[in-house]
């Protein structure tokens, strides 16, 4: 009785397949991933003016993240209600956009928020409320030194306001006038009050103008903690309702996508990895000389006659150097003297025969085959 051959596996080379394939899947993936959390950290955040996380040229988020990376906290707050939970005596209340605060009772609960006060841009009610001691004085195009003692200022420097409203105090009341009233300060009770006339020079695209990002960091950097308040619509509310995602903190997505790369490393690690190149034997053994045949007749069909006999001269003089002495830098009419002592040829011959121009014909690619290998078997014989 005959033994049964074993079974052949016919899902191997597919098996095969994927396996290759598969790392091809995952190269794409991760270049996919890569690509797609680049564009979400570099794409635009478009914003109303002075809006801390708008990145066109009006919003503010340059000035905020130089703020945080100088160490101080910045608090958006989209609510007067955001704004009395962040207050407290150590904190800067910095109000924008106040155009858009048109409610009394929002105003009021300003004006008894604690801590510091940096009004930009205030229009008539809010100026009036929240920096009683200063009044208007006439809108121009300000720009240039400080021409106070203000620290802040004077550590600025030049600076371009562009078209700014200008203050001075109110009767009886000791204010410090700066950029000829662009920029004003005094003491109100227990509130340092700060008030700009323009907004130009704190938005993205003010801050390499002069000293403008120098001084918005020294205004809105007074105190470690700085309460970011620039309402966006009537109200003083965020618009919008709050969702989930708003309710998520804000280092969460940092802390998933930091996991989601020590996954992808640890799935790397210990992931199947390619072994090493193993040898194995050709299924057909092609005798020399039918490749020397085949590469013969590829020469003739292209009517290659020069680069035929560059591949006969070029062998030739492989096998003939070493015999000779030299080396494979040797100078031709070197080689060709020392074939011509070999041979006792004439130098002509010779070297017509190893670096003479491509034959015309085929009759004369056989001559010159003809030629060489009698040089060659000249030197071999002396």
């Amino acid at each position: 009785m005959s033994a049964l051959a074993p079974a052949r596996d016919v899902d191997a080379p597919s098996r095969g397949r994927w396996r290759t394939w598969r790392w091809v899947l995952f190269a794409l993936l991760m270049i996919v991933a890569v690509a797609v959390v680049g564009a979400y950290l570099t794409a635009s955040r478009p914003g109303a003016r002075m809006d801390p996380e708008s990145t066109d040229p009006d919003g503010a988020h340059a000035l905020v993240a130089l703020l945080r990376d100088r160490g101080v906290d910045v608090v958006v707050a989209h609510t007067p209600d955001d704004v009395e939970k962040a207050a407290r005596p150590d904190a800067l209340l910095l109000v924008a956009e106040s155009q858009y605060l048109i409610d009394d009772d929002t105003v009021r609960r300003l004006a008894d928020v604690p801590g510091d006060r940096l009004l930009v841009e205030p229009v008539t009610a809010i100026r009036k409320a929240l920096s009683p001691g200063i009044r208007h004085s006439s809108d121009s195009t300000v720009g240039g030194d400080p021409g106070c003692g203000l620290p802040e200022a004077v550590r600025a420097g030049r600076v371009e306001f562009g078209l700014s409203e200008t203050y001075q105090g109110a009767a009886s009341t000791d204010v410090t006038r700066c950029y000829q009233g662009a920029v004003v300060r005094y003491r109100d009770g227990s509130h340092t009050v700060t008030v700009v006339g323009s907004a130009d020079f704190m938005v993205n695209s003010g801050l390499l103008d002069e000293g403008n990002a120098a001084l918005a960091m020294n205004l809105a950097g007074q105190q470690p903690r700085l309460i970011w308040f620039a309402p966006q619509n009537l109200g003083g509310n965020h618009p919008g309702g709050t969702s989930i995602v708003d309710l998520i903190p804000r280092n969460v997505g940092w802390m998933v996508l930091q996991l989601a790369v020590v996954v992808v490393l640890v799935a790397w690690w210990q992931g199947r990895r390619m072994g090493p190149l193993v040898a194995e034997n050709l299924p057909v053994v092609v005798r020399a000389s039918e490749t020397v045949e085949g590469r013969g007749r590829l020469y003739r069909s292209r009517r290659a006659r020069d680069r035929a006999a560059d591949a006969l001269r070029t062998a030739s003089l492989q096998r003939m150097l070493p015999r000779l002495g030299l080396g494979t830098t040797a100078d031709e009419w070197a080689v060709v003297a020392a074939v011509a002592e070999r041979t006792n040829a004439r130098a002509e011959v010779v070297h017509r025969a190893l670096y003479g121009p491509p034959p015309a014909t085929d009759t004369d690619l056989v001559n010159l085959a003809h030629e060489l290998d009698d040089i060659e078997r000249q030197v071999a014989q002396s």
